[in-house]
C-alpha cells in the first residue's frame, strides 16, 4: 500500500486531508440505493453552493424516464468554466448504492472507514468516487490556476444496470475531450477496457394438469426449462465459455416457476446473461442460450400434442471497449499515478462500468478505484490512504490537462 501522506512531496500539492474524510463520511450517511439518489444529489449540490458553485452550474437530464427503473431524478450534471483556449475535461462517479447499504453509520477507525451498524455495507461504493470528484475540482479551483473548462458527472443507477450512464444526456457534458471516472478499490488501477454484457428473461408457458391423477395432460414449463439448462451445460455454453479461441462468460441467474408440486408447472421464468470482450461473441453465447430453451419448449409436450412455449427477451446492458495504448487520457492519468510513487497499472474488467456506455458515448475514459473493498457487504471498508490517492490523482489531472 502507498502511504500517501509520505508521498504528498511526490505530488507537490497536498489534499486537505480532514476535508476530503468529513466529505465521504457526509455522504456514505446519506440513504440512495438505485433509483433513490435525489437525498445524495442535494448533498452533492449543497456542498458545492458552500464552496462557490452556482445553481446555474448545475442540472439534472432526464436518464431516469428513459430507465426501464424509473427513478427520483436523472443524473446530477455540473458545468464549470476555466480557460477557453483547453478543451473540457469531465470528471465522474455514479450516486446510488446497492440496499444493503441503506442505514449507513460511517465510523473512521484508524485507517479505515467502515458502517458502526454491523447489518449495513458502507456505500463507499461509490460515495467515495463522489466524493473524489469533488474534492479534487474544489481544491483545483481554489489553487487558482489555469484550468481547462470542468464537468462534473454524478450519475444514477450505476448498480442496476449502468441506467444513468447509458441514458444520459450526452450533449449536456459540453463536449468533454476525456473522462476520469472514479468507482472500484484500487487508486492505481487504471481500467481502460471491460466486457460488454448482455440480460436475458425467458418465460417458459406451459400447460398445467393435476400431477398425480394426469400429469401425461399437462405439459411442464419447468421440465422444459431444466433440458434447456442441461443442454446449454452438456454443450459447455454455460460458467466460462470458449470457443474456437473466442472468450466469454455465461451464467443463468434466477430460476422461478410453478405453484405446487402436485400441479404440472404451466410457467417457468429464468433470468440469465452473457458476457465477452468480444462483442459479437457475446451474441453468440445469448443466442444459443435463446435457441436452447427453444428446442427444449418443443420437446416437452402433453398427450393432445401442446407443446411447452418460450419467449425470450434480450438486453445489451452495454457494449465492450477497449482504450488505445497511446490514448493521451491513459497516458494522462498514468503520470498522475506516477506521480504518487505508484507504478500504474493498466487493467480490462470483466465487469460493466460507467465507462462502458461513456466510451460508446464517443467520450475517452479511465476508471480508477478509491479504496473501496468488500463492496456490496457488510463487510465493506474504505482504506483512507487509497480514497487520499484517487483524490490526488484527479486533483493532477484537472491541473495538468491540456487536451
Amino acid at each position: 500500500m502507498i502511504l500517501v501522506s509520505a508521498l504528498v512531496e511526490l505530488a507537490g500539492k497536498e489534499v486537505d486531508k480532514k476535508r476530503a474524510i468529513d466529505l465521504v463520511l457526509q455522504l456514505m450517511a446519506v440513504p440512495g440505493k438505485s433509483g433513490n439518489e435525489q437525498a445524495i444529489a442535494e448533498t452533492i449540490m449543497g456542498y458545492l453552493k458552500k464552496h462557490g458553485v452556482p445553481d446555474s452550474a448545475m442540472a439534472f437530464d432526464t436518464a431516469h424516464k428513459r430507465s426501464p427503473h424509473a427513478g427520483h431524478c436523472g443524473n446530477l450534471i455540473v458545468k464549470l468554466p476555466g480557460d477557453r483556449k483547453l478543451p473540457r475535461l469531465m470528471l465522474s462517479a455514479h450516486m446510488d448504492t446497492v440496499p444493503i447499504c441503506v442505514g449507513c453509520q460511517p465510523q473512521q477507525k484508524g485507517g479505515l472507514i467502515r458502517s458502526a451498524n454491523p447489518a449495513t455495507g458502507l456505500g463507499a461504493d461509490d460515495r467515495a468516487g463522489c466524493a473524489a470528484v469533488i474534492i479534487a475540482a474544489v481544491e483545483a479551483l481554489e489553487a487558482g490556476e489555469r484550468l481547462p473548462p470542468l464537468t462534473l458527472g454524478f450519475f444514477v443507477q450505476e448498480e442496476i444496470g449502468l441506467h444513468g450512464s447509458r441514458f444520459a444526456t450526452v450533449s449536456k457534458f459540453g463536449k468533454p475531450a476525456m473522462v476520469l471516472n472514479f468507482d472500484g478499490g484500487n487508486p492505481y488501477k487504471m481500467t481502460v477496457g471491460a466486457t460488454g454484457g448482455e440480460r436475458m428473461r425467458i418465460r417458459m408457458y406451459g400447460l398445467n394438469a393435476h400431477a398425480g391423477l394426469a400429469p401425461e395432460a399437462g405439459a411442464s414449463a419447468v421440465h422444459a426449462a431444466g433440458l434447456a439448462i442441461a443442454s446449454l451445460f452438456q454443450n459447455k455454453w454455460l460458467g466460462a465459455v470458449k470457443k474456437q479461441g473466442r472468450q466469454g462468460t455465461s451464467n443463468i441467474g434466477v430460476v422461478s416457476g410453478g405453484v405446487a408440486t402436485n400441479v404440472v408447472a404451466d410457467y417457468a421464468e429464468v433470468d440469465a446473461e452473457a458476457r465477452s470482450h468480444d462483442n459479437a461473441f457475446r451474441s453468440e453465447i445469448a443466442d444459443a442460450i435463446e435457441n436452447a430453451f427453444v428446442v427444449a419448449a418443443g420437446k416437452v409436450k402433453s398427450t393432445d400434442g401442446t407443446t411447452v412455449r418460450a419467449e425470450v427477451e434480450r438486453r445489451v446492458d452495454y457494449e465492450s471497449f477497449r482504450l488505445p495504448k497511446k490514448s493521451p487520457a491513459v497516458e494522462l492519468v498514468g503520470q498522475a499515478i506516477a506521480g504518487l510513487g505508484a507504478a500504474p497499472e493498466e487493467a480490462v474488467t470483466n465487469g460493466g462500468v460507467d465507462a462502458n456506455w461513456l466510451v460508446k458515448h464517443g467520450l475517452p475514459t479511465v476508471t480508477v478505484g478509491c479504496g473501496q473493498r468488500d463492496v456490496h457487504t457488510t463487510k465493506e471498508t474504505l482504506v483512507i490512504d487509497d480514497y487520499l490517492a484517487a483524490c490526488h490523482v484527479g486533483r493532477y489531472v484537472i491541473e495538468n490537462f491540456r487536451g
